[in-house]
């Protein structure tokens, strides 16, 4: 199962690098599918607490929400 995440605040390669480490690290993400300062969007598949996800992109001092 895929989930779509707006995240704000991204603004070169080591914010997206950053965001998609701590995401590896969220019980239930299978595969960072994709992160993109440019559309302000990460997507993952598996089946994580959409805010264990929420809480990890904050942690990383970017704003996210599930869309």
């Amino acid at each position: 199962m895929q989930q779509r995440y707006q995240v704000t605040g991204m603004s070169c390669a080591h914010c997206e690098k950053a965001v998609a480490e701590a995401l590896k690290k969220v019980p239930g993400v299978e595969r960072v599918v994709s992160v993109s300062r440019e559309r302000e969007e990460v997507v993952i598949e598996g089946d994580p607490s959409p805010q264990a996800v929420i809480e990890a992109i904050l942690e990383e001092g970017y704003d996210a929400k599930l869309v």
